[in-house]
């Protein structure tokens, strides 16, 4: 049974599911910085993921970082596994602007997060159901 790290349901807010991987936002409002996570029990490492999942995972993040660039109209997107922190297997998607908090270095410690309000959540979330709408399913929470 798909179960969600502690400090991914800390530190994230839900949106949904693509056929493979739960869709997470980051909570923290600096940057639009999204996550997937396969829903797959104890897989760490990419390669541990049978080659269809692989596949699977290698679709559903490059067909949301390419939604996310013209939703958002990102100067670069940030696509990356490290789980230095969080070992279940998750795959960043972060939309980068050259006016962002960080711009040109990495989001990971620059600047503390800063919580979206209940307001911006649900832009997003509006936004999103009007570019997910294929092979995505909203959950709240």
């Amino acid at each position: 049974m798909f179960a969600l790290d502690s400090r991914l349901q800390q530190d994230t807010l839900t949106l949904g599911d693509f056929p493979l991987c739960r869709l997470l936002l980051s909570n923290d409002s600096n940057y639009p910085w999204f996550i997937l996570v396969p829903r797959r029990d104890d897989i760490s490492e990419l390669f541990q993921l049978d080659v269809a999942d692989q596949q699977q995972l290698w679709l559903e993040t490059t067909a949301l970082a390419e939604l996310l660039k013209d939703l958002l109209d990102a100067d670069k997107m940030n696509v990356a596994t490290l789980g230095n922190v969080v070992s279940q297997l998750h795959m960043h998607v972060i939309v980068r602007k050259r006016d962002d908090a960080a711009w040109p270095a990495p989001v990971w410690g620059k600047h503390p997060a800063k919580p979206y309000s209940a307001e911006q959540v649900t832009a997003i979330r509006e936004r999103l159901r009007l570019v997910l709408t294929e092979d995505f399913t909203f959950l709240e929470g």
